[in-house]
């Protein structure tokens, strides 16, 4: 009943998998939802479309000034370099 096929440590191992299992479950379903609402906006608004274009592109509109402030210490590169 112990230590044979369908004992006590087998049930208890079994089930110690299938917590883990359901944790990776729940983590992956959390970010499918993640990127299901990322698909849909981009779908359906322009609002996300021109935020991936700033962060992961460096765009701007033409109506805008664009600052770059280095920190305190960084060498001044002359202009056209």
């Amino acid at each position: 009943m112990w230590l044979g096929k369908g004992g006590w440590l087998q049930v208890r191992e079994t089930e110690r998998q299938l917590d883990q299992q359901r944790e990776a479950n729940a983590k992956l379903k959390a970010r499918n939802a993640a990127l299901d609402a990322d698909v849909r906006d981009l779908k359906t608004g322009s609002e996300a479309i021109e935020e991936r274009a700033r962060s992961e592109l460096g765009m701007i509109r033409s109506d805008e000034v664009f600052f770059q402030l280095q920190p305190a210490g960084t060498p001044k590169t002359p202009p056209g370099k």
